[in-house]
């Protein structure tokens, strides 16, 4: 009875951490390594090596945001389109050729164009690779899975802009940096290429060029709470250093915040994984959605260090549950054929609000307060939850999926 209860277990509770899952997070951890170790000190390259100013560096610097963006819908049907382990080893082989054009770059122009043509890159690689993730991945364990997987991003947040100044601090030297990013990438490249990657009858997707091919059409809905939630998030981790100096009196202490709000962003994935299995998509995102709005009223009320760490841990809770569960929706809303285009529809709408975020968000603090600009956050979000609990609830229950 014993052997026959354990048979029927392992078929209902199918392994998650293969070696191709295993190999596919790996990869993913050492892309968004490689990304953030860099993160923390374009800054200071760009100022240092060319002599720009504040305003010209962070132009050069947003050109990749731009591009990640613009590329994301493009992504989404290649991805749809082609074989998916080889779209995701060029990709991630032209990310990771990327890094090295930063030291061969000798003048403001060329870094930029380089830093530019990155951000489409990264754009296309972050795809390919998710959903690749969500291809080996077993369709009963999607949940736990994209939460595992989401957690390898929040742990190369951790680590790698802490690592990165630490280097830079003590060797002065911003080449150690960037040979470190080629080395991590390779590495990464180097995991995603021994992936056993599902065979895919590439005649299921459409040969006809239309909107629908490039954006989840029927999952507009789902991305108008998205993009607020990130609207808010885009102006808190932009502006979080000025804040904490200006109105809270935390001189040095943002990096903490980062890694405590990290530390939220892993325990909330590690936990919602299995909800969203259980089918609690949308309840997750509504608690996710009032974790946040409460971590945002601690960060805006009590602007003292205690109530600005707290703060961090909240919404990294809150984060954490929405994210999973929002990319849970999304793919949960598409066949096998189009889930490329739902990875690239959530990641267009994510990037979009945080975009927005950022720049709505300077405009604001520089007419008012940087208080005053997260007060809107907590009023953006607010709206969303709304939306969320009375409008887009209802449409997702509507469109999504029965099979997986």
């Amino acid at each position: 009875m014993r052997k026959v209860a354990s048979t029927v277990s392992s078929v209902e509770r199918p392994p998650l951490w293969t070696p191709n899952f295993r190999a596919v997070t790996a990869g993913n951890f050492l892309l968004f390594f490689s990304f953030y170790l860099l993160l923390p000190i374009l800054p200071m390259y760009v100022a240092e090596a060319f002599d720009a100013n504040k305003s010209v560096t962070g132009m050069v610097l947003a050109s990749y945001t731009v591009m990640a963006l613009l590329v994301r819908p493009a992504s989404g049907f290649l991805v749809d389109t082609f074989p998916r382990k080889r779209m995701l080893l060029i990709c991630y082989s032209i990310f990771m050729l990327y890094f090295c054009g930063y030291l061969l770059a000798g003048t403001l122009l060329l870094f930029t164009v380089i830093r530019a043509t990155h951000g489409m890159a990264f754009g296309l690689v972050t795809v390919s690779n998710s959903t690749m993730a969500i291809d080996i991945m077993p369709s009963v364990r999607r949940g736990e899975g994209i939460g595992y997987y989401g957690v390898s991003n929040n742990l190369a947040m951790a680590i790698g802009p802490s690592l990165s100044l630490y280097i830079y601090d003590t060797l002065h030297n911003f080449d150690y940096i960037f040979l470190l990013s080629i080395l991590t990438s390779l590495l990464g490249l180097c995991c995603v290429a021994t992936i056993k990657a599902p065979r895919r009858d590439l005649s299921t997707a459409s040969s006809k060029i239309s909107l629908d091919r490039f954006i989840l059409l029927k999952a507009l809905p789902e991305t108008l709470p998205v993009i607020m939630f990130s609207f808010s998030y885009g102006m808190l981790s932009t502006y979080l250093a000025v804040y904490g100096r200006e109105e809270v009196g935390v001189t040095t202490g943002s990096a903490l915040f980062f890694v405590i709000m990290a530390c939220g962003l892993i325990a909330s994935r590690l936990a919602a994984g299995r909800m969203l299995d259980h089918g609690y998509i949308t309840s997750s995102i509504l608690w996710g959605m009032v974790g946040c709005l409460l971590g945002y009223a601690v960060f805006i009320e009590f602007a003292v260090p205690a109530g600005y760490y707290t703060a961090a841990f909240i919404l990294g809770v809150g984060y954490g549950t929405i994210c999973s569960a929002f990319q849970a929706m999304f793919i949960s809303m598409a066949p096998n054929s189009r889930r490329g285009t739902a990875n690239s529809s959530y990641f267009t709408s994510w990037d979009l609000g945080v975009g927005l975020g950022v720049f709505i968000g300077g405009h604001i603090a520089e007419v008012t307060s940087y208080g005053t600009a997260y007060s809107w956050a907590w009023v953006v979000s607010m709206a969303g939850l709304l939306l969320f609990a009375f409008v887009v609830r209802k449409h997702y229950d509507k469109n999504k999926l029965t099979s997986k």
